[in-house]
């Protein structure tokens, strides 16, 4: 059961596989980050395959940019509620944003 459900909350989940987030997605979802925009890439074998580094995911273009070229590497989940989006680790962020 999802924390959404449990807690008796409407919620539409897009599979970033599937359906990768179009460029205004990214844009809005960096703008309303409550975390460190940095935070949305993950830094795993991927990440280190393609040569990045901290220095190539330090802003929000360079964010939405590699992002778009690798949906892959956006860390999940993104959970938006309003106009606030959070990365949901652990997962009491999740129920708190939601509650």
């Amino acid at each position: 059961m999802s924390i959404a459900e449990e807690l008796g909350a409407g919620a539409t989940v897009v599979n970033y596989s599937k359906t990768p987030p179009d460029e205004p997605t990214l844009r809005w979802i960096v703008d309303h980050l409550e975390d460190p925009i940095t935070t949305l890439v993950r830094r795993d074998a991927v990440f280190a395959k393609m040569g990045l580094t901290d220095d190539d995911v330090a802003t929000a273009d360079q964010i939405v940019s590699v992002l778009m070229k690798t949906p892959r590497l956006m860390q999940r989940p993104v959970v938006v509620k309003g106009s606030v989006a959070i990365i949901g680790r652990p997962k009491d962020r999740v129920r708190d944003l939601l509650a």
